[in-house]
């Protein structure tokens, strides 16, 4: 019985050396381990805003679009964006005159960056949404109605570190629009390459 004591007693005695190492150390013990998968470290917020070039049913459009979102261990992104044209869209096919067409599109990305660390690397970004077109005059009192559509766009930009928080990338992409149909034209008329030019904002490491 004093055998038991005695084991039990420094049985006890280690288990409160323990403890008192692990506070003094500051640093709770898990089942898993202690090392966290992903350090708030490891993520950046990010903005990016560029301009665009396309061809809509053979009118060529300029585009704006801006996006945001969170960088993952400066490789993998994902956030969201919004794109809007900024000239007048006169499409061929458009029989009214004095008339022209708007677009715009939302929706979210995600984004693999190859080799981040080198000045000169590649991107690729892929965004998925929504979109719209709708026909439009100077005084507003025409009513066309409008067509909404799914769009899938991957593009591939070359990017380039300029200073720690600021890139500058260029490159194309190919929108893709699901089944669609609006006046005189289609989605095979509203699909195609872009060119793309601009920057990104992030406290990047």
């Amino acid at each position: 019985m004093k055998k038991f004591i005695i084991a039990l007693i420094f049985l006890i005695i280690s288990i409160l050396n323990t403890n008192l190492s692990a506070k003094e150390s500051n640093e709770t013990k898990t089942l898993f381990g202690n090392q966290n998968p992903i350090s708030t470290k490891d993520i950046v917020f990010f903005i990016a805003p560029y301009y665009g070039l396309t061809h809509f049913d053979g009118s060529a459009t300029s585009l704006f679009t801006i996006r945001g979102g969170l960088n993952f261990k400066d490789v993998y992104s994902l956030g969201a964006f919004f794109n809007t044209s900024i000239t007048d869209i006169k499409p061929d096919s458009e029989t009214v005159a004095n008339i022209y067409m708007d677009y715009w599109s939302v929706g979210g990305f995600i984004e693999y960056t190859l080799l981040p660390d080198r000045i000169f690397h590649v991107t690729l970004p892929l965004y998925i949404g929504y979109g719209e077109v709708e026909m439009d005059n100077d005084s507003g009192d025409i009513d066309l109605g409008e067509a909404n559509f799914f769009k899938v766009h991957p593009s591939a930009l070359l990017e380039v570190n300029i200073l720690r928080n600021v890139r500058f990338n260029f490159g194309v992409g190919y929108r893709f629009v699901g089944k669609m149909s609006y006046r005189n034209f289609n989605q095979t008329d509203i699909s195609g390459l872009t060119g793309h030019i601009g920057l990104k904002f992030g406290n990047f490491k």
